[in-house]
């Protein structure tokens, strides 16, 4: 196995790591809601109507498949398995951005916060279901360019959750703090999705037939 292949596992095991810690936490929150209500959380407007749980549950399997969605030995050795997990994402992803995109506008950090959190659900949907039309028309290469930015963008989950931290130690104000990242959590990963994918080998076109020379 060369370098090259060595650090692309390594970084795809730590997302992969970091996406199932989340999403796993996520379903255990939900499991124990009433239990482990965050402050402030059911101060948002749009909350019940909608329900948060609907959101957190999408989101964590999300976070769960869609990391593996990328496993390279997954998709050669059991594609059937991979498809079905696919099936598995696209459903979470839209169900998830769908109940996170109606309660957005009601965050208690104010319309900043709830426009970044909007856009990111106006985002991740329609990226996910372009994944899904491109695999089903079998082109691959789309396919998988899409699935690159919709998990960037399900992937804002984890990179939320490790700007908290940051705030905390640095006690910066935790509103305003919050309103930068509800952009931050996920521009910069689209962003590094798109130059990553600036870096994939472009489908070689067939070469055209040399002309036949006159006899």
């Amino acid at each position: 196995m060369s370098a090259a292949s060595v650090g692309n596992f390594s970084i795809w095991l730590l997302i992969a790591l970091l996406s199932v810690g989340v999403g796993g936490y996520a379903l255990y929150h939900v499991a124990t809601f009433y239990a482990h209500v965050p402050s402030g959380v059911m101060d948002n407007a749009n909350l019940k109507p909608i329900g948060i749980e609907t959101h957190i549950a999408a989101s964590g399997v999300a976070m769960i498949l869609g990391a593996f969605q990328f496993s390279k030995t997954l998709r050669r050795k059991a594609p059937t398995i991979h498809r079905w997990m696919g099936y598995g994402y696209v459903i979470a992803c839209t169900v998830g951005g769908l109940a996170g995109g109606a309660i957005a506008l009601g965050s208690t950090a104010g319309p900043i916060a709830g426009w970044g959190f909007l856009m990111l659900a106006v985002c991740w949907v329609p990226f996910t279901l372009l994944a899904l039309r491109a695999a089903m028309k079998k082109d691959f290469v789309a396919h998988e360019r899409w699935m690159i930015r919709s998990f960037a963008l399900t992937f804002g989950a984890v990179t939320l959750r490790i700007y908290l931290p940051i705030v905390g130690i640095m006690d910066w104000d935790f509103l305003t703090a919050y309103r930068i990242i509800a952009w931050a959590a996920w521009v910069p990963n689209l962003i590094v999705a798109e130059l990553f994918i600036a870096t994939l080998r472009k489908p070689r076109r067939p070469k055209a037939a040399a002309a036949p020379t006159p006899a």
